[in-house]
């Protein structure tokens, strides 16, 4: 029997490192976007994307923040870009115990880009701060099952509810309190 397939709306921001300045007006739009209430301080701690730097090597990598992980790799590789020598934490966005980068500094835990979505249709903010267009919105539909695409709409729609609802943060503590 064949596979019904359907199509998803993904989302993603894309990384030209030639283009990284290193000036972090990213890590600033998003740290004012997250405030609480929104655009009321500036804190890059707080932010969910950091530019990785070493200046001394010309190298400027921003990274958004992924999900979290336990415990820190094991690879410690080494990569060649155009002469510059970056390695894997060059690239990774995981919150992990060998670095301190993507926690919230009050509370201590880790944060995760959302790309801005608590706002439809908009542009990410570190995209719309990037003066360089080091950072890049992209939006495109790929082929995905259409079982598995209903079993993951009825839970985004319900997500979606609540969120339209409550609000993002909200949802989030709610759920940082049913994990304790």
């Amino acid at each position: 029997m064949a596979t019904k397939t359907a199509t998803k709306l993904v989302k993603e921001i894309r990384v030209d490192i030639s283009k990284c300045t290193g000036c972090r007006a990213c890590e600033m739009a998003c740290s004012a976007y997250h405030a609480k209430p929104r655009y009321s301080s500036i804190n890059p701690a707080r932010s969910r994307i950091r530019v990785v730097s070493s200046e001394h090597n010309d190298e400027y990598v921003p990274i958004r923040s992924t999900d979290y992980t336990p415990s820190e790799c094991n690879g410690r590789r080494t990569y060649v870009i155009e002469g510059k020598e970056y390695s894997d934490c060059s690239f990774c966005g995981s919150p992990c115990p060998s670095r301190d980068l993507f926690f919230e500094p009050d509370s201590g835990l880790p944060l995760k880009c959302d790309m801005c979505e608590s706002i439809p249709e908009i542009i990410p903010m570190c995209v719309q701060a990037c003066g360089e267009s080091a950072l890049t919105y992209h939006k495109y539909d790929v082929m995905v099952d259409a079982k598995d695409q209903e079993r993951r709409g009825g839970i985004e729609i319900g997500l979606e509810n609540l969120v339209n609802q409550y609000g993002v943060d909200a949802i989030l503590e709610g759920l940082k309190r049913m994990q304790k």
